[in-house]
């Protein structure tokens, strides 16, 4: 009996700590997606401030899009090598020097004196965004296995709340001053930090640790993991087209509806959690109905297929409502 309440106790203990712990991880994937969505709906016109005078539209769209690759990259990049790195030190020194960095980089970007210093700091700021791996690697280090799909499911829907908060306080701020959104994306980075400075255990013990290993630190050896399993390469290619057009439509959005609808920010930042919200929808509520009833592989035909009609509906719209 006295056995049986001590596991009992230690159970409650290890409860406790998680729960904070998921609370942090949760934020942290939250404010990464909303200090993305903040940007998006500024970046080009802090962009063409930093341009030549008398610069067009190309120029502008081609230093976004450059902008973002160089982020992509990063995070390409990096990933692997953060997510070796948490498991050879441990998860929380990671995850707290990768936030802190993030949030320096967004005030460096508010204070940017010219576009290579944007391009520098926005590298930076994709090898701190690289820490969604390891977030993902904290929640399955503290969750058991047949509750997994319940915590990561919460990563969706943390994403979600990021993406309809992100757009809104970007073309809300944006409408103010153009670095607004930088300061308070900084300033959230920096307060998340500060809280996981004080409540974020430690998820993974030095006895499950592994050795630095540069075959798992790239993502040449994930590319070649992935190969061994065809029907996996396949979702992963398929994967990579729909970011490629999705990602592609974030780079040219803002520029595309000032253009030809004359929006303002704010307006641009109510568009992309119009998405957010969509995208909590499906995600909370109606897959879990649609994906029973039609099957897997039909319900990801029916979301590619709406998607691409989506697609051509921004093409083709001559109002912007």
């Amino acid at each position: 009996m006295g056995q049986r309440r001590q596991s009992i106790s230690i159970s409650v203990i290890q409860l406790n700590k998680r729960k904070p712990a998921l609370t942090f991880v949760l934020i942290t994937l939250m404010l990464d997606v909303l200090g993305f969505g903040l940007l998006i709906p500024v970046a080009p016109k802090l962009v063409q401030g930093l341009l030549p005078a008398g610069s067009g539209d190309g120029a502008a769209a081609y230093a976004v899009a450059l902008l973002a690759s160089i982020y992509a990259l990063m995070q390409l990049i990096f990933s692997p090598i953060l997510g070796a790195l948490s498991d050879r030190f441990g998860r929380r020194p990671v995850l707290l020097t990768a936030i802190f960095g993030s949030g320096l980089d967004y005030f460096a970007l508010a204070l940017s004196p010219n576009l290579w210093f944007l391009y520098l700091t926005r590298a930076l700021n994709g090898i701190s965004g690289a820490s969604m791996t390891v977030c993902n690697a904290y929640i399955a280090d503290i969750t058991e296995p047949d509750k997994r799909a319940g915590a990561f499911g919460l990563v969706g829907a943390a994403f979600g709340v990021g993406f309809i908060l992100g757009p809104l306080m970007g073309g809300w701020l944006g409408s103010y001053d153009i670095h607004y959104p930088f300061y308070a994306a900084g300033a959230l980075s920096l307060l998340n930090w500060l809280y996981g400075l004080f409540v974020l255990p430690e998820s993974l013990p030095p006895e499950k640790r592994n050795t630095f290993s540069l075959k798992r630190a790239n993502p040449i050896g994930a590319f070649i993991q992935l190969g061994k399993y065809p029907l996996v390469a396949g979702m992963a290619g398929s994967l990579f087209l729909l970011n490629l057009a999705m990602f592609g439509l974030h780079t040219t959005w803002v520029l595309y509806t000032s253009y030809r609808y004359h929006w303002e920010p704010w307006q641009v930042g109510l568009s992309l959690a119009f998405v957010g919200v969509g995208a909590a929808v499906v995600q909370g509520g109606l897959a879990r109905k649609i994906i029973p009833a039609l099957g897997e592989r039909n319900s990801l035909l029916l979301g590619l297929g709406v998607g691409v009609l989506a697609y051509i509906g921004y093409g083709a719209a001559t109002q912007g409502w």
